[in-house]
């Protein structure tokens, strides 16, 4: 038996793959099933340990994206995707696995391209409330589709969608609070504040913090992801602003928290500032942990998907959302303090957190995905 996994290139994308590929593996394990050969193929392999620990086989295929509205760059990416889209063919036919599973974005695409043409199953997995181009093209097709956010409904055959939730990676949903203060250098005791900027960063969400840390670490401790490429700088603005201040290293920031870092996180955090794509949300239901959902702006956000996805979750209760445009020091402040300053409507929130979550749909996923592979050989 042969799965095939496509996905863009943020981890977004990703980690649910991963999350996925642990079920399968565990299902395989249980069931005594034939051997089940996994492969990824994309434009990147995002995190090679991750796909060489499950034994995950990458291959390359080359994509591209399409953008809204005229640009000049649509025209070169179409001729790397009609490239992209026979190489994809020759390599999916090398394989020819039973199904493939998709996650959408860009990268994506020759993929699933590829996989129409040679008849292959496809099954795709919509994290967001309004799905991405590629997705919305693939349902078309697909055999199975799979959503998180009931409002993504509406955009796919209801003979074919079904909710199920994110896939979680099986260490994200078991935060680890043993060790965590020694590792993380912190100070027990002291509540403790996470600022998750997404794996591509958020540069406005990342100087308001700056801003405010000075504020923030009178009362709390920080701990601050700031995405890639974007460390050097916040650092830099952090210390000038702390230089005098006597609580200075309540802060801690990383350029990127891997799973261990992650999980100790999650476990003494109690609140969480994240951006609004729905895979992080969802990691933080899991952990039953109040959270300020920052989404990107809509301009930078196809379908304004994050805030549809940041105010979907806080329906629930479990979080409140502050946009973009209005995201400020004095507003930030204000929200963390009337949260973490009332320990009953924290525990609220954390209670609804929780109620969000979706442990199961790893398995959902690979359960579906298992029984499409074995009526396809």
């Amino acid at each position: 038996m042969k799965i095939l996994f496509t996905g863009g290139d943020s981890g977004g994308h990703f980690t649910p793959i991963i999350a996925v590929a642990e079920a399968i593996q565990e299902i395989q394990d249980v069931r005594k099933l034939v051997e089940i050969k996994m492969y990824y193929m994309s434009n990147k392999p995002y995190d090679r340990r991750a796909l060489f620990e499950l034994g995950i086989t990458y291959r390359f295929v080359p994509s591209g994206k399409k953008r809204p509205g005229f640009s000049i760059r649509n025209f070169v990416d179409s001729i790397k995707i009609m490239f992209g889209a026979m190489i994809a063919s020759w390599r999916l036919f090398l394989i020819y696995p039973d199904v493939v599973f998709g996650k959408g974005g860009g990268a994506s695409l020759t993929t699933l391209m590829a996989a129409r043409l040679l008849r292959i199953p496809v099954f795709i997995h919509e994290s967001d409330t309004y799905p991405g181009r590629v997705n919305q093209w693939a349902g078309k097709f697909a055999r199975r589709i799979a959503i998180a956010a009931p409002e993504a409904a509406q955009y796919f055959p209801k003979d074919r969608t079904a909710l199920v939730g994110i896939p979680v990676r099986r260490v994200i949903r078991e935060p680890l609070s043993e060790g965590a203060y020694e590792f993380l250098k912190l100070e027990k005791g002291t509540p403790t504040i996470l600022i998750l900027g997404g794996s591509q960063g958020a540069l406005n969400m990342n100087n308001v913090v700056v801003d405010v840390l000075p504020y923030l670490l009178n009362s709390y401790q920080v701990i601050h992801q700031t995405g890639a490429g974007k460390i050097a700088d916040t650092k830099l603005r952090a210390d000038f602003v702390l230089e005098q201040h006597p609580l200075k290293n309540r802060y801690r920031v990383f350029e990127y928290l891997n799973v261990t870092a992650l999980r100790m996180s999650a476990g003494v955090a109690n609140l969480v500032v994240t951006r609004g794509g729905n895979t992080s949300i969802f990691e933080i239901a899991g952990w039953g942990v109040p959270s300020i959902i920052v989404p990107m702006d809509e301009d930078y956000s196809v379908g304004d998907h994050q805030r549809k996805n940041a105010y979907s979750y806080a329906r629930g209760g479990g979080a409140v959302v502050i946009e973009d445009k209005n995201l400020h020091p004095t507003i930030l402040r204000s929200e963390i303090d009337r949260i973490l300053t009332n320990p009953e409507l924290a525990k609220k929130m954390g209670e609804s957190a929780r109620l969000s979550a979706t442990p199961n749909a790893s398995h959902q996923v690979a359960e579906e995905l298992i029984k499409i592979a074995l009526e396809h050989e």
